[in-house]
């Protein structure tokens, strides 16, 4: 049946309804000897304004019945049949569709009708009002229903009546009025869905918004459309007398997380509304309203909950326990791990992205022709969803037009750009400069540094290819210490490496990570650890031996956490499948088990005066104006190391600038002194005696 045509015989079923309440009503009113005034009220022709399309009144007619009009049991049996033939349709009518999902008793089907006459007919009021003998009392109650209907039911009266669970009639109990006296009115939403208007309430469109995620008419990768598949199975397998058990969804992926209950809520035929936990009301009463309204909205449109349950705090557990406990829809939690203890059933699926082999087989179908190696190569140093992957590669591609020479860095960039938003919340990106020229080390260090760019270069080779993988559940990352003095340039190395790599280079800013708070500490360093290792960033741990610092003796509860933060970072920088950087000025500081656990170990020497001549060579960029008598071997003799180098020779282009003048020794000589004294370190005044050569004077 189409939707025009349910609609057509929607308002047929409605149209019989009404006329039988009409009957009924008009068999209750007394006869004209009893009723006194009552019966001569007469009323008008129907408002053109109703709901119903109506054939005028004849003139002379009457709507209420005649002393000498006889509405028998035929009339009303014959009306009960039209009634009955209206809803032999599939789908049935709405009235009949709401009864059998919120189990309506014959008895509550009839009051619930009654109440909805009362919008759709403009005399069932009148009917109501005269039916019971008083014209004060134009509305249906619980009263006038016991004596209309056959076989009343008392337990309508039950506030867990459906009737009255489900917030379907409105009762207006002023004072001290029986509850049977008093005023029924029908809710505005069950009133509208009669009419086979379906839409969401009102009272919570506003706090709920409709899963923007559509995956209908897409096909997952294997490994999501298995977890779907599963989450799907585990759902159809619930018993009639059975609660749905609430579906956690774990993990730091909600982009895939929506997306497979996007595609189990297609598969079950429903609609996915998602909340944030924060939105959900904690008063009691309100959240009592909100459970029941939301899950009649469940039963009539129907639909499923995701609720988002991430970074809750412990009174917003307490909400979202009283919540589910309350429920009975289908909702999906989506937060990091579980911690629900609802007395309902749970069932908890992991959830990640695609594997490496899916995303490159994405990559490889929206690229098509463009693609060559540059899928895989993606794949293994990012990790995207397949809506991400499907954003990447638009944006891309639009970039650069018809210009397929440019699209393997179009499509980095666009990666790098990607995943850059979660890991700046928790580090601070460096905005990278130094090459390897700019870099003046020994040859050993510099060797080093060059091999852990081949490593990353050429990771996925050895453990994929070579099968190193398959020997190895951890340790497939790189890591690296960079030990020495504060200035020696360790965080230039660091820029160095990303440069070469075209990567990212993040500092991990200490504040965001450490809390006081038992947990929150380790729960910081997932999200970092997970964030990076999808970005393909490179950390750099500055200052490490404050996060890495050895254990100590548990002598209170302070020392057993603490040791408990330093044993998970020691596990998960070991599992950790990216480059990680530490650097630290106090090597003997960290625990030994970190040192065991790194791969490699590059010392930062003091740089001799040779370094340190190369240093001062390249420390001035091309613009800037310096004296052609400059002696960078005495300057070399300064015992500085390549940071403080940096700060001296800017401090003296200040002063240059300041004096308009070129960046002179006197100058560069001041600067130096002023470091020296920074440092806290003695000066020798013979570094600071030099004369302009004689050649020069003459």
């Amino acid at each position: 049946m189409s939707e025009q045509d349910w609609m057509i015989a929607n308002e047929q079923h409605l149209a019989a309804t009404l006329k039988w309440l009409r009957l009924k009503l008009q068999q209750l009113i007394p006869p004209p000897q009893a009723q006194g005034e009552i019966s001569q009220q007469k009323t008008t022709a129907e408002p053109s304004n109703g709901w119903f399309k109506r054939n005028k009144p004849k003139s002379g007619s009457m709507l209420l019945p005649s002393p000498s009009q006889n509405f028998g049991d035929n009339d009303i049996k014959s009306a009960a049949q039209e009634i009955e033939k209206a809803g032999h349709n599939d789908p049935p009518p709405a009235l009949l569709i709401l009864a059998q999902r919120l189990d309506l008793s014959t008895f509550d089907r009839q009051l619930l009708a009654l109440c909805a006459a009362m919008e759709l007919d403009t005399r069932i009021a009148t009917l109501c009002a005269q039916a019971q003998g008083d014209l004060s009392k134009p509305y249906p109650t619980f009263a006038l229903a016991f004596a209309l209907f056959d076989d009343p039911d008392w337990n309508t009266l039950s506030p867990h009546s459906p009737l009255r669970y489900w917030r379907l009639l409105e009762i207006n109990q002023p004072g001290a009025q029986a509850l049977t006296a008093s005023a029924l009115k029908v809710d505005e939403r069950i009133v509208n869905y009669l009419k086979g208007l379906n839409y969401l309430d009102d009272r919570i469109a506003p706090l709920v918004e409709p899963q923007r995620t559509k995956t209908a008419d897409q096909e997952l990768p294997p490994s999501q459309q298995q977890q779907a598949d599963a989450i799907v199975t585990r759902i159809q397998k619930v018993q009639a007398d059975e609660r749905v058990p609430v579906i956690e969804l774990l993990g730091f992926v909600s982009s895939s997380k929506r997306i497979i209950a996007d595609k189990v809520a297609t598969t079950l035929g429903l609609t996915v509304y998602t909340i944030d936990l924060k939105t959900i009301p904690a008063h009691i009463g309100d959240l009592e309203t909100f459970v029941r309204l939301w899950e009649r909205e469940s039963q009539l449109m129907p639909l499923a909950f995701y609720i988002n349950a991430n970074d809750a705090e412990a009174s917003e557990n307490i909400t979202l326990k009283r919540f589910l406990d309350r429920s009975n829809g289908i909702t999906f939690v989506d937060h990091e791990q579980s911690h629900i203890t609802s007395s309902r059933n749970t069932a908890a699926f992991e959830i990640s992205k695609p594997t490496p082999e899916e995303q490159t087989q994405l990559w490889s179908t929206l690229l098509i022709e463009t693609a060559g190696n540059q899928p895989k190569l993606l794949a293994e140093q990012f990790s995207f969803s397949q809506q991400e992957i499907k954003g990447i590669a638009s944006i891309a591609l639009n970039e650069i037009g018809g210009d397929t020479n440019n699209i393997e860095t179009a499509l980095w960039q666009a990666c790098l750009k990607a995943s850059r938003p979660a890991m700046e919340k928790l580090a601070q990106r460096i905005d990278v400069k130094a090459v390897w020229n700019q870099l003046v080390l020994p040859i050993e260090q510099k060797s080093l540094l060059r091999q852990i760019v081949n490593q990353v270069n050429h990771r996925n080779r050895v453990y994929q290819d070579w099968g190193f993988r398959e020997k190895m559940n951890r340790g497939l990352g790189i890591n690296a210490l960079f030990a020495g003095d504060s200035g020696t340039g360790k965080t230039m190395a660091a820029e160095v490496i990303a440069s070469e790599l075209k990567l990212d280079l993040f500092r991990i800013d200490l504040s965001a990570v450490v809390s006081k708070y038992i947990g929150e500490t380790e729960k910081n360093l997932r999200k970092l650890f997970d964030a990076a290792e999808d970005s393909g960033a490179i950390l750099f741990f500055d200052e490490a031996d404050a996060l890495f610092g050895k254990r100590s003796e548990v002598k209170d509860s302070h020392d057993r956490y603490a040791n408990i933060e330093i044993n998970y970072l020691l596990q998960r920088i070991e599992a950790y499948r990216g480059l990680a950087i530490l650097a630290s000025n106090m090597k003997s500081a960290l625990d030994k088990a970190f040192v065991r656990r790194l791969r490699f170990i590059v010392d930062f020497p003091f740089p001799g005066v040779e370094e340190r001549e190369e240093i001062w060579r390249k420390v001035f960029t091309a613009a800037t104006p310096i004296d052609e008598n400059l002696d960078l071997s005495h300057l070399a003799k300064f015992n500085l190391t390549g940071g403080n180098i940096h700060n001296v020779a800017l401090n003296a282009a200040f002063l240059a600038a300041q004096e308009e003048s070129v960046i002179t020794m006197p100058l560069l000589f001041n600067a130096a002194r002023t470091e020296f004294k920074k440092l806290e370190r003695p000066m020798k005044e013979s570094d600071f005696r030099w004369q302009v050569p004689t050649e020069v004077v003459a």
